[in-house]
């Protein structure tokens, strides 16, 4: 079963995405700061993480940072969400280490989109 780790901290938005996440078959963890999300990822090594960017304890810049420069974490795909969709935020997530960007509101069936994409790029990178 695919594992994604949710690192949010609004309880609306983690429990509307863990619920619709799960009814699709995946076994979804959760973290609710940016340090218990680095801590996280780091245990259970997660297939894809779904990181807010504004977050408590640390934010989702730094953690991206720290999750790239970890060699156990480096390879997990990161998925962005944010509520910034100014021009120039998908560079600055992607400069943080995230390899794709979801603004929100969550546009669910979108959000699946980018979790296969991300999960069949990593795959692909695994097999050469």
């Amino acid at each position: 079963m695919t594992c994604i780790l949710l690192v949010e901290d609004h309880e609306e938005l983690w429990d509307f995405l863990s619920r619709r996440l799960r009814r699709r078959g995946f076994d979804v963890e959760l973290a609710h700061d940016g340090q218990e999300g680095v801590d996280k990822a780091r245990s259970l090594t997660p297939d894809v993480i779904l990181l807010d960017m504004n977050l408590p304890v640390m934010d989702g810049w730094t953690a991206a940072r720290l999750l790239r420069e970890d060699a156990q974490t480096k390879g997990i795909p990161i998925i962005a969400l944010t509520a910034h969709a100014m021009s120039g935020d998908r560079g600055r997530v992607m400069e943080a280490g995230c390899d794709d960007y979801h603004p929100k509101p969550v546009d669910f069936s979108r959000l699946l989109g980018q979790i296969d994409a991300a999960l069949l790029k990593r795959d692909e990178a695994e097999e050469t």
